[in-house]
C-alpha cells in the first residue's frame, strides 16, 4: 500500500480525503462561515506560494515552509507534506527540485477539487 507519513505522524492512505474536515471543523470551532473563509485564503495562498517557488527557485524553500504551515490549519496533510518534501529537497537533493514541486503542485490541485466541491455543496 502507497502511504505517505502525514505532519501528525500517521500515515495516510492515498484514498485518504486531501482536507482533513474533522481538523478544519475543529480548528474553526465548528464555524461553517469562517472554514469557508479559511478555505478560499488556502487556496489563494496556495497557489501564491506555489507560483512564487517556480519563478524564484532560490525561494522555493521559505515558501514551501509558508505552504506547509499553511496546509497544517486547514488539514491538507498530503499537500503539507509535500511542502515539506520541497524544503528537503532545497537542502539535500537540488536537483530533485522539480520533481519535488511537481508533486506538491500534484497535491494542491487534489486539495483544491476537494475545496472547490466543498464550497459548491453549501
Amino acid at each position: 500500500m502507497d502511504t505517505v507519513t502525514t505532519i501528525q505522524g500517521e500515515l495516510a492512505a492515498p484514498d485518504d480525503p486531501a482536507i482533513d474536515l474533522v481538523h478544519l471543523s475543529r480548528m474553526t470551532l465548528g464555524d461553517r462561515a469562517l472554514e469557508r473563509e479559511v478555505l478560499h485564503m488556502f487556496l489563494r495562498q496556495a497557489a501564491m506560494l506555489l507560483a512564487g517557488m517556480e519563478v524564484r527557485a532560490d525561494e522555493a524553500a521559505p515558501l514551501a515552509h509558508r505552504l506547509k504551515g499553511a496546509a497544517r490549519g486547514v488539514g491538507a496533510w498530503r499537500v503539507a507534506a509535500a511542502a515539506e518534501a520541497v524544503e528537503q529537497a532545497v537542502r539535500s537533493s537540488p536537483e530533485s527540485l522539480p520533481a519535488a514541486r511537481a508533486a506538491l503542485a500534484d497535491r494542491i490541485a487534489d486539495a483544491q477539487a476537494m475545496i472547490e466541491d466543498l464550497l459548491r455543496a453549501e
